[in-house]
């Protein structure tokens, strides 16, 4: 993508939110194998360049729904990092008062309507909040994140086809990881682009390199503006890799059913570092800035670790609390 399609303020935001991710998600890491997480973990490393160049077009008023694998969509969209680590410690502090985890988080004044544990569960969410902007006469984008998994189910189908119906202002990014679980995407489907589904709802397709932030950015931001004014729906696959197992108790981080060498051919695709290359190259940060980043951003880390340590559990009554019948 043609660098003056964004300023170098906005670069060099795109590549702190990355730093954030990564940083954030290998403390989770640390902490998960010491039992100080309870519950799942699911990682968002290596995928950090789709979360980040999506949500830098959204306004603190649209909406993403999330899938499992959602810590980097919610740091994204502006979450606070405490009350992040405080929910996955289960603390009192958490944004769902330590009852969500690390697959439920929300925070609905933010925009953030859930991650989801069920694959495909939040492309219905995410069709009906956009149905909603639409008939309150509102400009607002609903974004929606799912998996490869995910767009073999019922769901992705009918949400995808009522979305095009309506025209309604959402934003589906296939996250395609080219796992869904255990299972590899040449196992489960015939097709190689997930994005040419979208022919069938006569929406646009695209299929984009999910390890490039600024193609990322470029492709989500027309997909955005066009909903926003109006225009419908647009189906967005992100190709991408996750470094970590399905989930941090994957025996061996996946390799069952990957082969080291592949893993380490994605490593070497670090969105991080390719856009960091590419920012000291055009001297957008020189080396010196950009270590004083990553400290920073550590140094964020734990203090949120530090919050959801000092944060108390729930009280045995607060079970009964939020529960509606």
């Amino acid at each position: 993508m043609p660098t003056q399609h964004i300023s170098k303020d906005q670069m060099i935001e795109l590549y702190k939110v990355m730093v954030t991710i990564r940083l954030f998600e290998e403390k989770i890491q640390d902490l998960y194998a010491r039992g100080l997480v309870p519950g799942l973990a699911h990682l968002y490393i290596g995928e950090e360049a789709i979360a980040t160049g999506v949500s830098a077009h959204l306004r603190k008023d649209d909406y993403v729904t999330c899938n499992h694998r959602s810590h980097g969509h919610v740091i994204a969209k502006g979450a606070e990092l405490k009350y992040m680590m405080a929910e996955l410690f289960g603390k009192k502090t958490g944004y769902c008062k330590g009852k969500g985890g690390s697959m439920h988080i929300a925070d609905i004044t933010i925009g953030i309507l859930g991650a989801n544990g069920i694959a495909g569960g939040g492309i219905p969410i995410a069709v009906g909040s956009a149905l909603s902007s639409k008939m309150r006469k509102k400009d607002q984008v609903t974004v929606c994140f799912f998996g490869d998994g995910a767009s073999n189910n019922g769901t992705f189908h009918e949400g995808l086809n009522f979305a095009s119906v309506h025209r309604l202002p959402v934003v589906f990014i296939c996250e395609n990881n080219l796992y869904g679980i255990s299972v590899s995407q040449k196992q489960h489907q015939v097709i190689e682009d997930i994005s040419i589904r979208s022919v069938s709802y006569n929406m646009p397709g695209i299929t984009v390199d999910g390890n490039d932030v600024l193609t990322v950015y470029e492709a989500s931001g027309k997909a955005i503006q066009r909903a926003r004014v109006g225009e419908g729906p647009t189906l967005v696959e992100c190709k991408t890799y996750r470094w970590r197992g399905h989930h941090e108790g994957d025996p061996n981080q996946g390799r069952r059913y990957r082969t080291v060498e592949e893993i380490q051919e994605w490593v070497q695709k670090c969105p991080i570092k390719r856009f960091e290359e590419k920012l000291v190259g055009e001297k957008v940060l020189s080396k010196n800035k950009i270590k004083n980043i990553w400290e920073e951003v550590g140094k964020k880390i734990e203090e949120a670790v530090e919050f959801a340590n000092q944060s108390p559990f729930p009280d045995p009554p607060d079970v009964y609390e939020d529960v509606y019948v």
